[in-house]
């Protein structure tokens, strides 16, 4: 019953989730191809390139910095002036970032995408789940709010399967072009389909000059940051999520930024291994999201499902750093069916402990804090894993820079272990929110 209950629960959100799948389908269909790319742009005829895992950390760093503020600003728009605009701006960022690849994928060209692609992970990377998970909590009735949010992650997976799908067939020419026009299809739908769940509020319609609107602009941002840092640190469940989702994005978002340029230094691993290693993850994660967490959750909780899947991680890790033949990488992929298991639990604890007129505010300030994670991790992971992919590694671990990453999932496990979700609206809603939510389920 909780299966099919969280599939009815979809039904008003089809023109949501639609144009989100083809979204991530586009973007996902060119990760594969990308560490090809760019090494060949950057580092011609070599297989390993440490100018592009240079770069790569630096522009995480740089996107670490930025988004610490401007995702928390993101949610607080969404939650003043609807979640529509923002997710069609989100959305819409990471077209120019293909438009330069299809153009000419020439050194000068990758370094103009990289250039283009930090701005838009600025705006999109992060911030257009949380609002789409904010956009669920306005028409979702909190009890069922788990499942959904396993149901949207598990299509998530399913537009990643399809995208490394279409990696793996396609021809590597028509791969930038075709992720192009899916993206474009994705936001002309959404504007034309998709419908507002918040009330903004009204606009004051007193004539001031254009510096006292620039100062009451900032004004109204410092407020709005407060009240959103106010809602995170009050709660003890949110800020214990607040540590656990630190943590956890230190340490995975320092394995992603290496992993396929390790896999491809130290096994040689090529478009065709990638896609099939996320393809296996993807249909597992399908599975586990979609069928085992809607109905594990009402029995066991969502602190339970946390705890194993942020286990599931720290397994994953310790697989890819000591991998010592190509078919360990696959074997280690296989635990991302648990791991992906962290986020929808993330979700659903965080909106349980959330007001309904502050949920954009609360995804958004936690995922704020992740992005310090992104900012941190490559200033230790980058030199870390070119020092032991090279010939003047102190010891033959080539690994260690991703075994070292597990200690901050480990971390993550002893916090979420120690938390104690509950229902923290009472504590957190803000008196006078004239926003409220158009659509609500009954």
């Amino acid at each position: 019953m909780t299966w099919w209950s969280g599939l009815r629960e979809l039904r008003p959100l089809v023109h949501l989730l639609l144009p989100l799948s083809i979204h991530w389908m586009a973007v996902e269909m060119t990760v594969s191809v990308l560490v090809d790319v760019t090494t060949s742009a950057l580092c011609p005829g070599q297989s390993t390139c440490s100018k592009a895992i240079y770069i790569n950390g630096v522009q995480q760093t740089i996107v670490g910095i930025f988004k610490m503020v401007v995702l928390p600003l993101l949610g607080q728009l969404s939650d003043e002036k609807g979640r529509k605009p923002l997710l069609l701006i989100t959305l819409s960022t990471t077209i120019f970032c293909f438009a330069i690849l299809v153009v000419n994928q020439s050194e000068e060209f990758v370094y103009a995408y990289y250039v283009v692609r930090t701005f838009s992970n600025i705006i999109s990377h992060g911030s257009i789940i949380c609002i789409s998970v904010a956009y669920v909590a306005d028409v979702v009735s909190e009890g069922k709010r788990a499942a959904v949010f396993s149901w949207i992650t598990g299509l998530l997976s399913a537009a990643h399967v399809l995208g490394n799908v279409l990696a793996r067939f396609l021809p590597e020419n028509y791969i930038f072009s075709v992720s192009i026009a899916l993206l474009i299809f994705g936001s002309v739908y959404m504007q034309f389909f998709l419908v507002e769940t918040v009330k903004p509020a009204p606009k004051n319609n007193q004539q001031s000059g254009f510096c006292t609107k620039i100062v009451n602009v900032l004004h109204q941002r410092y407020i709005s940051m407060r009240q959103a840092a106010e809602i995170v640190i009050f709660s003890p469940t949110m800020r214990g999520m607040a540590l656990v989702s630190f943590f956890y994005e230190l340490g995975m978002s320092g394995i992603s930024s290496v992993l396929l340029y390790y896999l491809k230094a130290v096994f040689g691993f090529n478009k065709n291994q990638f896609s099939e290693l996320l393809i296996m993850v993807g249909i597992g994660s399908i599975f586990s999201q979609i069928l085992l967490l809607p109905v594990l959750n009402p029995l066991v909780g969502e602190k339970v499902i946390l705890c194993s899947a942020l286990l599931a991680s720290v397994a994953y890790a310790w697989l890819y750093g000591l991998a010592w033949a190509p078919w360990v990488p696959y074997l280690s992929a296989s635990f991302g069916v648990i791991y992906v298991l962290v986020k929808p639990s993330t979700y659903a604890i965080i909106s349980k402990a959330s007001s309904s007129t502050n949920q954009g505010k609360a995804q958004t300030f936690i995922a704020g804090t992740q992005s310090i994670s992104d900012l941190l991790s490559p200033i230790a992971m980058i030199p870390l894993t070119t020092w032991f992919l090279s010939s003047s590694a102190p010891f033959e671990c080539k690994g260690f820079s991703i075994i070292c990453a597990s200690i901050c999932m480990i971390i993550s496990l002893c916090l979420a272990c120690t938390l104690k979700p509950d229902d923290g609206r009472s504590s957190n809603d803000i008196e006078g929110s004239p926003e409220t939510p158009l659509l609500i389920d009954s």
